[in-house]
Parts: C-alpha cells; structure tokens; sequence
C-alpha cells in the first residue's frame, strides 16, 4: 500500500526494491526520536530489526488507545515496518547476540543516557569501530555526552521551554506554551536519518563508518528561525504573538463566519490581490499598510479591518477564491479535519491496512517510492527468526531462554 501508487510507475525490479534495500539496521531505540528515524529508514526498504529490552518499549504502554496486540497507537505511530526481538542487554549473553547481529549490521541506532552503552562494554570509540569499521552508529541523546549538561536524560517538552521554544509560542493571555506536539524528536528524528545517509555516502566513497551524534538540544535550538536571528540583531527578546508572525503581516489567523482561516501574504502582490478580493481597496491608499514594514507597525490595525471584511464570509469559499487567486489561505482544520481532506487521499497520507492506521511517509521517490511491507511488531515477534538468521539454532535460543536473555513465551502483557 504505497503511498505513491498513484504516480509514475518505475520499472518493475525497482519497485520490487526501496532506496535502500540491502541496509539492515539494528534499532535499540525507544519511544520517539529513535524509533521515527528507523521507522523512516524501513518505509525506504531497509531491514530494521527493533531490539527490545524485557519489558518492552515503553511506547507500547502509552494508551489508550490500543490496538489488538495491546499495543499503543503512539507505537504504532513509529515502529511499522520492523522486526522485533526482545533481548536483555544487562547480560553478557545478551550482549554476545548483539554483537552477532552486528556482524551484518550497516547501522546501529541507540538512544541510551550516555554512557550507558560504554558500561556494557559497547562503546563505539573503545569497543565497536575496530571490530565493525563499516558500522554507521548513530547516538541519540538530550544533551550529549560531556559539557555542563552532558549525559543528563532528556525529554521534548523540557526542550521546548530550555531551549525558547515555548517562549515563542502562545499569546499574552495564555503565556509561553508547549508546541501541541512533540516537534523536537521529530525534528530529531529526522535530523538523525540525514546523519545516517550523510554517513552512509561517506562510507561508500572511503569505506568507513563513523559515529553520527544528535541531541534533541541541538535540535530545539535550530527550530529558533528566524527568532534567535531577530534577537542576534536587535537584542530586543522575541515576544508572544499567538499564532502571528514576528516579520511579515498579515500572516495570522482570522476569524470567517464559520472558523478560522489563516492567511500567509508574504508580499506587496499577494496584499494587493487581498484586498481587491475582501472589498478593502482603501487599505492600498493607506500608508500606514503601503509595505511589509508599515503592516508590521500597525499590525492590530490591519487586523481589525481584515477580521471585519471577512466574519461574514463562509471559510472555505474565502480558501478557495483567495488560493485560485495566489493569495496563500487555508482552514485552520481539526486533526480529524486535516485527515478528511480530499488532498490526503489523493497523496497516500493516511494508511489503513489489516487493523493498522498510520501517517504515509511524506518522501516520493520516482524509481524507487516508500512501501509498507510490515505492520508494526508485537513484542519480541521475531526473536526465533532473526536469531536463526544470526546462526543460533533451536538448542541455544532454548537456553538463552531458560537465561532469561530473552523472553519467555508467550510475552508479557502490557
């Protein structure tokens, strides 16, 4: 069910294949960053095996919502397309396994505190990159592994309000607010992936692999455009505008008869088009709105004139006419909303398939386009598999079993 199937069709052995197909990653990551970035890797075509702890990852218990493994849909949300073992890494037999789905391993990706994986004897300078020089080993973290916050545990929302976010998000009357969603491990998420294939053209030009950090901290820090930008240059701190803009005006939302739309005029042009369409043709013999710069400086009266022409108006007529005319406008939709539209079927960004519902993937690729192959694991589902695939046969992961290396079947519930 590709998200893409409605588009140019490559030649037939490509398809049959991801962009990277061939890449097998070994995914210690939880909740998340982690998870998103392998996840994304796996909707490309690479094998992703997902290697739990004993009690699983601790997404799997953020419900309700659940689905019919008892796992939660925010699980769901990042880990389709994997295999999953369950493995005790506090055991030296645990980490003998790993390190033999190491042998045929291109990426290892892990989101520890730091200093986790040096105590087991897994570091990546002292202990993997002489044994496995190909390895891409990609080390997610809150703050990094050294400085004045370094190896300290990190979560979104604290990065939110560490790193200013919050500080330019929300109105006077509410205060600094937390963005509705967890944007920095997404955005970590991503940033992780482009690590990972910056590296991967790496090794293919030299043949090494090298180690891949990112922090969520570094991260929130880079979302600050263009705030942190207008701050270097004026000293002047940014201030609460709701869901305004602190360059460009009109770019806000405005109240229509039946909601809320949000306007993005970005020029003279755009505001021209505007208000010959909204019947606010005087506004282009006022001085006080002639430029972006005067707009800004009068921005509450712009408002009111804007919110006046239009709260008689039916919200969706005013998108389209505006949207025909190049003037950028669109609903300010529910989620639910967002999802109903035509447009996301006809992109393939919704997937509902055998009791799973998830996002598309939002990369097209024209010869070799994302696919979903796998539907996101029970707990330690593959475990026999990839284990047999690894070398171990029946007798040794009986005994590893009996260890308590893996777990035991059938596995626990949530």
């Amino acid at each position: 069910m590709s998200a893409s199937s409605e588009h140019a069709a490559p030649a037939p052995d490509a398809r049959a294949r991801g962009a990277l197909d061939g890449l097998r990653v070994i995914d210690l990551s939880r909740v998340l960053a982690g998870p998103l970035c392998t996840q994304m890797l796996a909707d490309q075509g690479a094998d992703v095996i997902k290697v739990e702890p004993p009690g699983g990852d601790d997404t799997r218990a953020l419900g309700p919502p659940v689905n019919a493994d008892g796992d939660a849909a925010y699980f769901t949300a990042v880990n389709r397309g994997k295999r999953a073992i369950g493995l005790d890494l506090s055991q030296a037999a645990g980490r003998d396994i790993l390190l033999a789905l190491l042998e045929d391993a291109d990426v290892l990706v892990e989101n520890f505190i730091p200093g986790t994986m040096a105590r087991w004897g897994l570091d990546y300078e002292a202990n993997l990159k002489r044994r496995f020089p190909h390895l891409i080993y990609c080390s997610i973290s809150g703050f990094g592994d050294d400085g004045p916050l370094g190896g300290l545990p990190g979560y979104d929302a604290i990065l939110q309000a560490m790193c200013g976010l919050m500080s330019v998000n929300g109105d006077p009357a509410s205060g600094p607010t937390r963005i509705g969603i967890p944007i920095v491990d997404h955005l970590t998420g991503y940033t992780a992936q482009s690590g990972i294939l910056l590296a991967l053209y790496h090794r293919a030009r030299t043949g090494q692999g090298q180690r891949v950090e990112v922090t969520l901290f570094d991260t929130a820090l880079s979302l600050l455009v263009p705030h942190a930008a207008n701050w270097m240059h004026t000293q002047r701190p940014p201030a609460l505008l709701g869901s305004a803009h602190p360059n460009i005006a009109p770019y806000d939302s405005f109240a229509c008869q039946d909601g809320a739309i949000f306007l993005g005029i970005v020029n003279d042009r755009q505001f021209r088009r505007f208000c010959d369409y909204a019947g606010l043709a005087a506004l282009l013999e006022d001085e006080r709105f002639s430029t972006n710069r005067s707009r800004l400086e009068h921005r509450d009266a712009l408002r009111g004139a804007i919110e006046e022409a239009l709260s008689s108006r039916p919200r969706a007529a005013v998108c389209g006419d505006l949207m025909r005319l190049g003037v950028p406008a669109g609903a300010v939709n529910s989620v639910p909303e967002a999802f109903e539209q035509a447009h996301t079927a006809h992109r393939g960004m919704r997937i509902d398939r055998d009791g799973y519902h998830g996002i598309g993937t939002p990369v097209r690729l024209s010869r070799a386009p994302a696919r979903v192959d796998r539907l996101p694991p029970a707990y330690a589902q593959h475990t026999v598999e990839v284990l047999r695939e690894a070398g171990l046969d029946d007798s040794q992961i009986a005994a590893l079993r009996e260890q308590g290396v893996l777990p035991r079947w059938p596995p626990p519930q949530q």
